[in-house]
């Protein structure tokens, strides 16, 4: 059985995923998800034990051997980000059950549970597949169900928000599959270690123009600046708990994936040293983190707000795989995942605001620090943890990649980070000054939120702290994963 477990984290959700469309039920169809989201948890942390005590897992599907076949590749890195995807669910889950049902229409709920789990499904299967084009196939899928997670929003403007990232994400998935086509007619090949063997490492004017297609077309899926502009409206206008779940694991695994086309497949030599890469990428990320912020700042409703925010955060990612270091690298994977635990629970905490308030404006959040304490302290540490402040995870991803910075005498790109933790200062301030220095304007008393929506909040919360203070594990975990791409392997 357990020789099996690669294929069941991706079969598992998307038989949940068939069952819970046809259900009537929205209650059952939200226990069908948390099961499921569950049990691809444990499922994903079983392949971590497994990668970190026997090594990489390959897993053979068909009975074809590749590179002819279709294999799922399984290393420290995937494990990890499976892991966090599985996590994500699995806190996510059991918040949605009200949420959904005060933002949604009744007979929209099973429908989105169904598009949740695809979702989940084909984000596990980009992770784990160690075939290009069937990481396409997977990229559609959870791309599709996204557009439809987003189009359920409450509010009409959700439509409009939804049809933009279908547009943006439709010309980015069309220039990932010229780039593999580009791949395959060069080589003959899809599977990624196959390719990492068959790429001459020297300058060719057809795998050039690959990677360029392939780097765009992933940059648009993961809200790169300037290729982010679907991203604001998607985040704001979708379901509260379909933001934090997208906020949360769809970027990181586009992440994911370009790391996995620029270290793996194509190799640092021919990547960043025949093509520079590097000298595109890591201006484009500083000016993601000053405009992200910027525009952070200007914001009057709150979840625009960490919209932009995610565009910076996304910059700081990216960066530290620009500095094609052990110690950039490092930087680059924590944040990945500690955006996610930061970024979740910020948006957990939205969702409680809107649940209670049916609104996330900052003039509609006066006097809330009072009303609704445990959501808004729920709130002030995740803003601390993306400030980067002392014992949060924000502090552990921000100071390696400042030490990144600094080893190759890269000040200005320190300075960019640093100016970029300040600009956070102002934007989660602001929502700080109105909710506990302004009294509330409403008529009416606002309660605290129930409690199954706090649980879910507080445990990423929690989850900032501890790996704030204790980041062994994480950072070990990251470590290993920098060395495995820095290899090739």
């Amino acid at each position: 059985m357990s020789e099996h477990l690669p294929i069941l984290l991706v079969v598992v959700p998307l038989a949940a995923a068939a069952i819970t469309a046809v259900l009537r039920s929205g209650r059952i169809a939200w226990l069908v998800t948390l099961v499921t989201s569950w049990a691809v948890l444990g499922i994903s942390v079983s392949l971590l034990v497994q990668v970190l005590r026997d090594g990489s897992i390959r897993y053979v599907l068909g009975g074809w051997p590749p590179p002819w076949g279709i294999e799922y590749s399984i290393d420290s890195l995937s494990a990890f980000v499976l892991v966090l995807l599985g996590g994500i669910a699995a806190i996510i889950t059991p918040f949605a059950l009200r949420s959904i049902e005060r933002e949604l229409e009744r007979g929209l709920v099973h429908f989105h549970y169904s598009a949740l789990l695809l979702c989940l499904a084909g984000l596990l299967g980009m992770t784990s597949t160690g075939d290009v084009f069937n990481l396409f196939v997977f990229l559609e899928i959870s791309s599709i169900s996204a557009y439809t997670l987003i189009a359920m929003g409450p509010d009409r403007r959700a439509l409009h928000a939804a049809f933009r990232y279908l547009i943006m994400g439709s010309v980015g998935a069309t220039f990932i599959v010229i780039g593999i086509g580009m791949l395959y007619m060069m080589t003959g090949s899809l599977n990624m270690a196959d390719l990492a063997e068959l790429i001459p490492p020297e300058r060719n004017r057809t795998i050039s123009v690959a990677l360029a297609f392939l780097t765009v077309g992933i940059g648009l899926k993961l809200a790169l600046f300037p290729l982010h502009l679907w991203l604001p409206d998607a985040y704001t206008f979708a379901p509260s708990a379909v933001t934090a779940f997208l906020a949360a694991t769809a970027t990181q695994v586009a992440v994911y994936v370009l790391a996995r086309f620029l270290f793996t497949v194509f190799g640092m030599g021919f990547t960043f040293e025949v093509m520079a890469l590097d000298r595109i990428l890591i201006p484009l990320c500083l000016l993601g983190i000053l405009a992200g912020s910027m525009r952070a700042i200007h914001q009057k409703n709150v979840k625009r707000m960490l919209a932009y925010s995610s565009v910076a955060q996304i910059g700081y990612v990216v960066l530290g795989l620009s500095l094609v270091s052990l110690t950039g690298l490092t930087a680059g994977i924590l944040h990945l995942f500690n955006h996610a635990l930061m970024k979740g629970s910020l948006f957990l905490a939205m969702g409680c605001i809107m649940y209670q308030v049916g609104s996330v404006r900052l003039d509609d959040m006066r006097g809330l620090g009072r009303s609704m304490p445990w959501t808004m302290a729920a709130f002030v540490i995740g803003g601390l943890s993306l400030i980067g402040v002392p014992l949060t995870v924000g502090f552990i991803s921000k100071w390696y990649l400042v030490l990144g910075a600094v080893e190759q005498g890269r000040w200005i790109v320190a300075g960019v980070v640093l100016l970029g933790s300040l600009l956070a200062v102002i934007y989660i301030w602001r929502v700080v000054e109105v909710a506990y220095f302004e009294e509330a304007s409403g008529d009416e008393p606002v309660r605290e939120a129930p409690i199954s929506l706090l649980i879910p909040t507080w445990a990423l919360v929690l989850a900032n702290l501890y790996f704030g203070i204790d980041a062994t594990l994480t950072s070990g975990i990251a470590s290993g994963a920098a060395r495995l791409l820095m290899g090739g392997g």
